[in-house]
């Protein structure tokens, strides 16, 4: 097994709403806002090559939205995800299995494209089979009122036009080394791989810790829909990851992309920070 950073850019959200309860002069240290109260978030993908298998968990943003859209988000930087999969030696055909924590429209917006004369929509992966669950799929599809505005239709629906979706479940293996959890704070039936490489255990963290400041357990965004679920999952989580010494993979935190992790007094803190290749060796 060998595994790839995908960086597919940077996006902007409000610093309050990514931070929740927690005060603006802790969190500004942490993520420094702009005039605006904006901060930078990555937008950070994983790319699992296993043999034949190549699985893209998460494929970011995207570029079919509007202008208007992006004028909400501000997409920027200079990676891409076609950038990022050609610096690791593939394209969007290579894959074969397109993974989605959860189909917010960050997590799951570059799934689909225009077609070549923007007359419809395709997938992006055209040879991928397309994993969500049952839940989450129902979930997303009749959205709340709350959350519909991360779910938008044209991100999710034409997968299953595709014929290209599949389903699975809680304990299922995507493959021998790549399971997942459930969790139902940020949103119904997120799921987080955790991917054994290299004799640890790599949890992809998506939406349940989004960034090292949210390693402290009141530190939740004001986005989850569940946010004292998501404390007690963060709480569980901290003490299973910190005594089998889990890495944490980041999918938005700007600047870093894992850390592993320490018991202190005052709880489970971010113990070191680095990169993927750094730690194991590119």
């Amino acid at each position: 097994m060998k595994l790839h950073v995908i960086d597919t850019g940077y996006f902007k959200l409000d610093g309050g709403a990514m931070f929740g309860v927690v005060p603006k002069s802790l969190w500004k240290k942490v993520n420094p806002a702009d005039d605006n109260n904006m901060c930078s978030w990555a937008l950070r993908c994983l790319l699992v090559e296993d043999g034949n298998r190549l699985i893209l968990v998460d494929n970011g943003i995207g570029d079919k939205q509007d202008e208007k859209f992006f004028s909400y988000y501000f997409l920027h930087g200079d990676q891409t995800l076609d950038s990022s999969l050609k610096k690791a030696g593939f394209s969007r055909d290579d894959i074969t299995d397109v993974f989605l924590t959860h189909l917010h429209f960050d997590h799951c917006g570059g799934s689909i494209r225009w077609n070549a004369d923007r007359t419809k929509y395709e997938p992006a992966f055209r040879n991928a089979v397309y994993w969500s669950n049952e839940e989450h799929w129902q979930w997303a599809t009749v959205p709340n009122a709350r959350e519909k505005a991360s779910f938008l239709k044209e991100n999710i629906l034409p997968i299953k036009e595709s014929g290209q979706l599949k389903f699975t479940k809680e304990g299922e293996e995507i493959m021998p080394g790549f399971r997942f959890m459930y969790t139902r704070g940020h949103t119904e039936a997120m799921m987080l791989p955790m991917i054994s490489y290299k004799e640890k255990t790599i949890v992809f963290t998506a939406d349940l810790f989004p960034c090292t400041g949210h390693v402290q357990l009141p530190w939740i965004m004001a986005y989850d829909v569940r946010p004292l679920v998501t404390l007690s999952e963060k709480e569980i989580f901290l003490k299973k990851a910190a005594e089998e010494n889990f890495i944490l993979f980041f999918e938005h935190d700007p600047v870093n992309e894992c850390c592993s992790l320490t018991a202190t007094e005052r709880g489970i803190r971010v113990d070191k920070t680095f990169r993927l290749d750094e730690y194991f060796g590119s």
